[in-house]
């Protein structure tokens, strides 16, 4: 059985439960810049990168894999959203792409094998790929709005090398996150599929989209409803929403998203919005009430946390929704669905 099999089958019994945040359970280890930077002997400061840990402490990336899924993760997330050419450069590591991605697979890999060896219950392991901070879609100097930063070219190829190690590693699908940028993870998109024409096998992709103001688009413009047409083609695994601004703001757009996606959702906010000190304040119990919603008026069939969120909200969730029917895939009538930043549906 494949992994698109196998997790369409779970998925079809209950909801799912993906993991919680890296960046900030990372930061409660108050590591130092020796810790990070390791014995690589980089010329740059490491402190802040957290990807490379996977190479110079990976008992810390282990230990918060681990704290998943006894929280009752059914996914780890590889912690490598910033593990690209592009992000890397910043500390001067671009050079090791290729292995902190393969590493962190491995790590995550190996996790979700001796959870799975425990009690039979699937693990799985989601590539993940961050945005880079880069746009193709929007010019960085307001005086030459046609001027880009990167190509799409080299974006493509960014995102292929990143996927190309994750997979290399163990990852079972490739997880294009955060998108601020519609054509960014249109970029993802087409890396994938070139990586799995070199192959000769499906890489399935999951897709998760940002929202960065309250009507519910991301940076590039789009709604949600338009953002899914326009990656629709590529037969998402998943399609979700993560980061933004908590819960309560997303409740709307899952909706939408649910209604008009025929595929399956997966949801990830942060922990509520963080405090004038950048803390999160929102209590596990909170944040599962607050999802809880969705399950109940049966909008998901993946749940997790994203900024903030820790091991005690993946457990709160996970126990929150245990026992209640995942969402059921919507056939939706067959017409020509486009996107502007709009959508535009042709009716039959």
């Amino acid at each position: 059985m494949s992994a698109r099999e196998s997790f369409l089958a779970e998925a079809a019994k209950r909801i799912l439960i993906t993991d919680g945040a890296f960046g900030t359970e990372i930061q409660n280890w108050k590591l130092s810049e020796a810790d990070y930077a390791g014995t690589l002997g980089l010329s740059h400061d490491q402190k802040g990168n957290n990807d490379i840990l996977a190479l110079t402490k990976p008992e810390v990336p282990e230990a918060i894999h681990r704290a998943y899924f006894e929280a009752g993760a059914d996914i780890a997330e590889t912690n490598t959203f910033s593990a690209n050419r592009i992000s890397q450069a910043d500390y001067g590591a671009e050079h090791l792409v290729r292995e902190i991605n393969v590493e962190s697979a491995r790590l995550a890999r190996r996790l979700a094998d001796e959870f799975q060896a425990k009690d039979g219950r699937p693990r799985f392991v989601a590539g993940a790929i961050g945005p880079t901070n880069k746009t193709l879609s929007l010019s960085p100097d307001v005086n030459d709005p046609g001027y880009r930063e990167i190509s799409w070219d080299t974006l493509v190829d960014v995102y292929k090398e990143q996927a190309a190690a994750l997979v290399e590693g163990g990852a079972d699908f490739i997880l294009i996150e955060t998108v601020f940028d519609t054509l960014n993870a249109k970029a993802g998109v087409m890396a994938v599929r070139q990586l799995e024409a070199e192959l000769g096998r499906e890489v399935p992709i999951m897709m998760s989209m940002t929202l960065t103001d309250l009507s519910g688009r991301n940076l590039s413009g789009h709604t949600v409803e338009a953002f899914w047409a326009a990656i629709r083609h590529a037969k998402p695994l998943t399609i979700g929403l993560n980061c933004s601004f908590g819960a309560t703001q997303l409740r709307p757009h899952v909706k939408t998203l649910s209604e008009h996606a025929d595929t399956l959702i997966m949801i990830y906010p942060n922990a509520g919005l963080p405090n004038e000190l950048g803390e999160y304040d929102e209590m596990p119990d909170t944040t599962a009430g607050f999802v809880g919603e969705w399950a109940v008026a049966g909008q998901v069939n993946v749940l997790g946390g994203c900024c903030g969120s820790t091991p005690a909200h993946i457990a709160a969730i996970a126990r929150k929704v245990g026992g209640m029917a995942p969402r059921q895939i919507p056939t939706l009538e067959p017409v020509t669905r486009l996107a502007g930043l709009e959508p535009f549906v042709m009716a039959s």
